[in-house]
């Protein structure tokens, strides 16, 4: 039986994870470098996170996920026998068997396949940062927060590339600020925080969402989520 997700008030927004914040966080972490991950639980405990397991190994990952029940899996994208893509494997599992368990990855270096590979299937509570994200500590709890509570945390950096490398297709019917305010809600923020970024206000950034849900061909329905439909299917379009 899942166990269901801390409450909260938005799906995909950089700062409305109520919910989430009113208790401690419960995480898994699966880092094979026994430094890195000791100084991440010390970094997440002094946040107020609790980790209830970490792990070593995919299998342990796996196991421990299954066991714990956690709000969110922080997982290396690059993990042992073959430092290849074992935890990404894990990442795409997990997000099959339990999918109320937000995935968080994060990898050394920006691979665009693994990000692409991750939301593929449409899943909300997923997340992928750069490693040097960790040591920003306000940045990667927020992200950790965010992807617990269903919303999606991406690296600017792995934004950025997604969208160079992009294929096109609906993207191209987008105006430059609608692509902008597109892949800051791809990062997980709110409308409130996109306006601060552009220097816009609110109401604007709420006529150019509008926009892009009309171009995407999102109906306004109350069973559909447009905000996270509309980032599905950026990443889908940007990615490999």
């Amino acid at each position: 039986m899942r166990r269901p997700r801390a409450d909260r008030k938005t799906s995909l927004t950089g700062a409305d994870n109520e919910g989430v914040t009113e208790r401690s966080l419960r995480v898994v972490l699966a880092e094979d470098s026994v430094v890195l991950r000791d100084g991440m639980v010390e970094l997440l405990g002094a946040r107020g996170c609790e980790v209830v397991a970490t792990a070593g190994t995919a299998d342990e990952l796996l196991a421990a996920v299954a066991r714990h029940r956690p709000d969110v899996a922080v997982v290396d994208i690059r993990m042992p026998p073959t430092h290849t893509d074992e935890g990404i494997r894990a990442a795409v599992e997990i997000r099959a068997t339990a999918p109320e368990v937000g995935v968080l990855v994060f990898s050394q270096h920006i691979e665009t396949v693994w990000a692409s590979r991750l939301l593929a299937g449409g899943a909300t509570g997923v997340g992928y940062l750069l490693k040097e994200r960790v040591a920003r500590t306000s940045e990667f709890v927020d992200a950790l927060r965010r992807v617990a509570g269903g919303g999606t945390a991406l690296d600017p950096e792995v934004v950025d590339r997604l969208v160079r490398g992009g294929r096109g297709g609906r993207l191209n019917t987008l105006t430059p600020r609608e692509r902008e305010v597109l892949e800051l809600m791809a990062q997980g923020h709110s409308n409130r925080s996109v306006a601060e970024r552009l220097v816009v206000s609110e109401r604007a950034v709420e006529k150019h969402v509008a926009a892009v849900f009309t171009k995407f061909g999102l109906p306004a329905t109350e069973a559909d989520n447009r905000r996270v439909k509309a980032v599905l299917a950026y990443l889908s379009e940007t990615g490999g």
